[in-house]
């Protein structure tokens, strides 16, 4: 027993020598590492205020290191803020980055009856520091502002774009070839229609590009959509990146609506029956029609100089090349001294018989992309109202209207 304790001892002696030499030339032992902190993303269904339809959303960074979870929310603007109307009109808007207690965040959704709904992201310890990191960067308050747009810049692409970069780009890939058809008219009009005030000036307000079908990247710039297609994400491994979800909140409010189809054939009909009867009355009474006609130049003529004035002089790039602007046409307003006119009993001039010809024709022209589907635009609706009545004006005053016999006006 001796013999092999003594040959034990001189195998292991130059093996312990080694192993001490090797950590003291490493140092003292090393801490362990803090723990990762944990990334969620919340999201708060529809209210009540316009700007509230849409929902809203934000990152959650729960920090072993801090005393609670933070919510990192893009939604937020200043109404006192120097310009702030001048900017809202021009697509100029400001929004920044708030980091506030969750709680805090949480306690105006509580009292509104807005719902929230948390979901725990699977993050790898790197990814989740460097996310967390670059949030609390950027809600520095000389980082925090940032040029809004509604749909390719707000509260809700901002959250995806930051989850992306943590993802190194995993998040666009897998989204950003796939479609539902769906475009930024539709999926607005939808969270609208509740408002109808609301839903008819989008449908209106936007233009050609708003028609395009989206990617599902692109329409993730609602929050409801986001939260939907983070379910689907898997990381390379096929791990799903939504370990988790919670309802905070119940929703109190009216929920989304869903998506309606909108016929053709009401739009038509009173169309239609809003040409025969603009007829009918401006033959056997001609000053209540040229009052009914007035009233039609004027909202036409008021609302075509807002849609000119969106293209010529905003950056609401959803707004430029609105082909509603051969229905609601600007050239109507020039139509109002002649319908003055025409209810003293005076026969208008030979320029606004021209004016009125003209304001037909365009509104006949707006068909014509339909049927091209150039950069197609869904105003079939708008064309089926609007053409009938401005085809019945030029009918009844763009030649001598019967029974007027009076010096003409200048």
């Amino acid at each position: 027993m001796e013999g092999n304790e003594v040959l034990r001892r001189l195998l292991l002696t130059p093996l312990l020598a080694l192993l001490a030499g090797l950590v003291q030339a490493q140092g003292p032992a090393q801490p362990p590492a803090a723990a990762a902190p944990r990334i969620g993303v919340l999201t708060m269904g529809p209210g009540e205020i316009f700007w509230e339809r849409f929902g809203h959303d934000a990152i959650v960074v729960a920090d072993p290191a801090q005393r609670g979870p933070i919510s990192y929310n893009f939604g937020y603007f200043d109404l006192d803020e120097p310009g702030f109307v001048r900017r809202f009109a021009k697509g100029e808007m400001r929004y920044m980055l708030v980091a506030l207690p969750l709680a805090d965040d949480l306690a105006y959704y509580r009292d509104v009856g807005r719902g929230a709904r948390l979901q725990w992201l699977d993050l790898d310890p790197a990814q989740a520091r460097r996310l967390a990191a670059a949030l609390a960067t950027n809600a520095r308050p000389e980082n925090a502002r940032y040029r809004y747009d509604y749909f390719t810049d707000n509260c809700t692409t901002r959250v995806r774009d930051a989850l992306d970069r943590a993802l190194d780009g995993q998040l666009r890939r897998q989204m950003q070839a796939r479609s539902s058809g769906d475009s930024w008219r539709s999926e607005t009009l939808r969270l609208a229609s509740p408002a109808p005030w609301l839903w008819l000036g989008f449908d209106i307000a936007l233009g050609p590009a708003a028609d395009r079908p989206l990617t599902r990247w692109q329409q993730d710039f609602l929050p409801r959509r986001l939260a939907d297609d983070l379910r689907d994400v898997r990381h390379p491994d096929g791990r799903p990146l939504v370990v988790a979800e919670l309802e905070l909140l119940p929703q109190r409010q009216a929920a989304e609506p869903a998506e309606q189809a909108q016929p053709l054939w009401p739009w038509l009909l009173s169309g239609t029956l809003a040409g025969l009867a603009l007829l009918a009355t401006g033959r056997r009474r001609p000053r209540t029609g040229a009052t009914l006609a007035s009233l039609l130049w004027l909202v036409c003529g008021t609302l075509g100089t807002v849609l000119a004035l969106a293209w010529a002089a905003t950056e609401h790039h959803a707004l430029w090349a609105n082909r509603n602007l051969l229905l609601f046409n600007p050239l109507c307003l020039l139509l109002l001294p002649g319908g003055w006119a025409l209810l003293r009993g005076r026969l208008p001039s030979a320029r606004f018989r021209a004016v009125l010809l003209a304001v037909a024709v365009l509104a006949g022209l707006a068909c014509l992309p339909l049927w091209l589907q150039v950069l197609p635009q869904r105003n079939g609706h708008w064309i089926a109202l609007l053409l009938p009545l401005h085809a019945a004006c030029a009918r009844l005053w763009a030649r001598l209207p019967p029974g007027v016999t009076v010096k003409p006006a200048s």
